[in-house]
């Protein structure tokens, strides 16, 4: 199994190199790992010209995080895709067991569910946020997901393009879900571990990011 990793990332200067060091200690699987620079203005984008064994796509402005991953599918020749936030949240040894299943023949799709393995506590308003997208998606698509909003989704490369994915910033998620969901696909969910970070720490996405989340899964529940 070949996996393409992609990276979006926006001013993470002192978190990319740590990231995709991580990334190639982890063993067991073939991959690639795409980084999308999305018009960084710190030293991310120097940081990634010293960074040999990625590909590389620089954006001339910042588009978003959803455009950046589409970006990275657009380049990726793996069998498997997985997005892989910059910010050290997720440890990337966890792919590992989002593999397993897919091996057994058990799961076309595996998600990382971050509230059923070890993590630090979150801010309660973001806990709630999750909790509520992820009730929103089981009722309007009937399903049992814990974590929509996790960040570590496991998918066909061939599946991904052909959602015909359109976000541009973190509705990424819910988008990518729902279509998955309406192809009748079950999701198979793994514990992950969970590290976030706080606002001071350079954390982006907010409780305003919740209103078009939410708007599309709604969307995409009711549009062909």
């Amino acid at each position: 199994m070949k996996i393409s990793i992609i990276i979006p990332v926006f001013n993470e200067e002192k978190t990319i190199t740590t990231i995709i060091r991580q990334i190639n200690n982890v063993v067991g699987f073939q991959k690639e790992i795409i980084v999308i620079d999305d018009a960084s203005v710190d030293g991310t984008s120097r940081k990634l010209m010293e960074i040999k064994g990625i590909k590389l796509i620089t954006h001339q402005k910042n588009l978003g995080k959803g455009f950046a991953i589409r970006s990275g599918i657009e380049a990726a020749t793996g069998d498997y895709v997985l997005v892989q936030d910059a910010d050290l949240e997720y440890d990337p040894q966890d792919i590992l067991s989002m593999i397993k299943p897919i091996i057994q023949g058990k799961a076309e799709v595996v998600y990382g569910s971050r509230f059923t393995g070890s993590r630090r506590n979150m801010f309660f308003w973001h806990w709630m946020g999750n909790q509520l997208l992820t009730l929103v998606t089981n009722i309007l698509y009937n399903t049992t997901l814990s974590d929509m909003e996790t960040c570590y989704k496991l998918i066909p490369l061939k599946l991904i393009k052909s959602l015909n994915l359109e976000s541009k910033r973190f509705e990424f998620e819910p988008e990518v879900t729902a279509k998955i969901l309406k192809k009748n696909i079950r999701i198979w969910e793994v514990p992950i571990s969970y590290a976030g970070r706080e606002y001071n720490e350079g954390k982006k996405i907010t409780w305003r990011d919740g209103i078009p989340a939410l708007w599309t899964l709604l969307k995409y529940r009711f549009v062909d």
